[in-house]
């Protein structure tokens, strides 16, 4: 999936003033499966501040930011990863997880292949060192205060525009976002939301919400490697489904490297089962003025141009009832404006369900 300014994908495609190139199926009731992909960029080394990762006390140690500023290192893309005791991640600031632990996986789709590498989870910048955080603490970006005033109040950090669409949403992909991150890297995101942005939700884990299990990805960091146009491209699976006996909802990055979970509690509607899948790219454009945005979708190449040149979804597959892996049923593709950005969709044996889409925005066709 290509990447660009202002660009996110997410299983949700509707924003104030924003265009999309996407496709959905409603399916009642489903579980779903997203498969994500990227398009490049050179590899950057982000180090991050933690507790040696050899001390066999980690679990039982506390982070002090007075001991730790001694170890920190800022690299290209500015971003400084805190290694957090699991217990401390804002996740268990919710009243409802007050004094819990996180917990165990659950029972993976029947046909979903659980072999990982250790390899998969070096995608991102802060890993290209091979460090990780210690066993009993996860990952966590440093929020600056350059985020925070970047932001139009303390309220809205961390926060989609509210929209008039009313639904619980997941979201989970890579993202571009110069207002929320303050730089141009495409990013691993994660955003939950159970009243359509009103009040609830936050992006990563800037909220009690998403619970971290994982200690060697972290959330909204940079994304390396990523593709180049007509050189070479890459792409990442994902997997979203509902766990059928306690009905969290979990995600897994590749085969077999849980993230983490969204609890049942936070949704009404999801809490039970999602009615709708969508898959695809979004630009949000938060100064309109007349004029369409210049921001580019994906690699900023209509979908015709096809593989190596225009980003994409493939292997597309949703959870059903009986926790099995199944063909995405009635496949639909929408472009809000196909002459700013467009979708092509398709099917195959190798690809399944599939569709490239993106585009440069602001053109002669798009004025």
């Amino acid at each position: 999936m290509g990447t660009g300014e202002g660009q996110e994908t997410t299983t949700t495609t509707r924003t104030r003033h924003s265009n999309m190139a996407s496709c959905c199926s409603k399916i009642s009731p489903i579980i779903p499966i997203f498969v994500f992909f990227l398009l490049a960029s050179s590899p950057i080394r982000v180090a991050r501040s933690s507790s040696e990762t050899n001390n066999p006390h980690a679990k039982n140690q506390t982070f002090r930011p007075e001991q730790e500023l001694q170890k920190l290192k800022i690299s290209p893309d500015g971003d400084i990863i805190d290694c957090v005791l699991l217990r401390h991640q804002p996740g268990f600031d919710h009243p409802q997880l007050k004094g819990k632990k996180p917990l165990a996986p659950p029972e993976r789709p029947n046909g979903h292949n659980t072999k990982a590498t250790m390899a998969a989870e070096d995608f991102q910048m802060w890993r290209m060192s091979g460090e990780t955080c210690p066993e009993g603490t996860i990952p966590i970006r440093r929020t600056t205060e350059q985020d925070m005033l970047r932001a139009n109040s303390v309220t809205s950090f961390g926060k989609k525009p509210a929209q008039v669409v009313r639904r619980d949403t997941t979201s989970n992909d890579h993202e571009v976002s110069p207002e929320l991150y303050g730089d141009y890297y495409p990013r691993f995101f994660t955003y939950w939301t159970s009243d359509a942005y009103q009040a609830t939700g936050c992006y990563n884990l800037l909220c009690s919400g998403f619970v971290q299990t994982n200690n060697r990805i972290a959330i909204g960091a940079a994304i390396s490697p990523t593709s180049s146009y007509g050189v070479g491209q890459f792409d990442i699976s994902l997997l979203i489904w509902k766990d059928p006996k306690h009905g969290n909802w979990w995600l897994e990055f590749e085969s077999g490297i849980i993230v983490g979970y969204w609890p049942s509690f936070l949704f009404t509607h999801l809490s039970d089962h999602a009615s709708m899948v969508q898959f695809g790219g979004e630009v949000v454009n938060s100064s309109p003025g007349g004029s369409h945005t210049a921001t580019e979708m994906g690699s900023g190449h209509f979908a015709g141009e096809g593989f190596g040149k225009a980003s994409y979804f493939r292997n597309l597959q949703v959870v059903d009832w009986d926790n099995n892996l199944i063909p995405l049923p009635d496949l639909k593709v929408l472009a809000d404006n196909p002459d700013c950005y467009n979708i092509q969709g398709g099917i195959n044996v190798v690809w399944g369900n599939y569709f490239y889409y993106g585009g440069p925005g602001k053109n002669v066709k798009c004025p």
